[in-house]
């Protein structure tokens, strides 16, 4: 029952919900491709997704940029030094339990 109670306490936040729905269809998305979507600061969204991380709704690998140029690093960073934390979710499956609770608070 405790990765029940985890899953359904990261899903119940707004902008996790945001996240979640930004990664349907197994979309691998750059944290900095996810922080615009959700209006929240770097540090809150990557909050965000260590929650849903350990709640076992996330995966994540580390990176290269997919292109290369679009990010404004620090001067001086070397090119191998450039890399993304990517984020997709574990199972598709979470959507059926959003349409289920969505439905369940529609009918309270």
């Amino acid at each position: 029952m405790e990765s029940e109670v985890k899953i359904l306490k990261a899903l119940a936040d707004e902008t996790r919900l945001t996240i979640v729905e930004v990664l349907k269809g197994g979309k691998e998305k750059c944290v900095y491709e996810i922080i615009p979507v959700t209006g929240k600061s770097q540090p809150t969204v990557s909050q965000h997704l260590k929650i849903l991380r350990e709640a076992g709704i996330l995966k994540f690998r580390k990176g290269p940029l997919k292109e290369p140029g679009t990010l404004k690093f620090k001067k001086g960073v070397k090119e191998e030094e450039k890399y993304c934390y990517y984020y997709s979710l574990k199972d598709e499956k979470i959507f059926e339990l959003i349409k289920d609770l969505k439905e369940i608070a529609e009918r309270v």
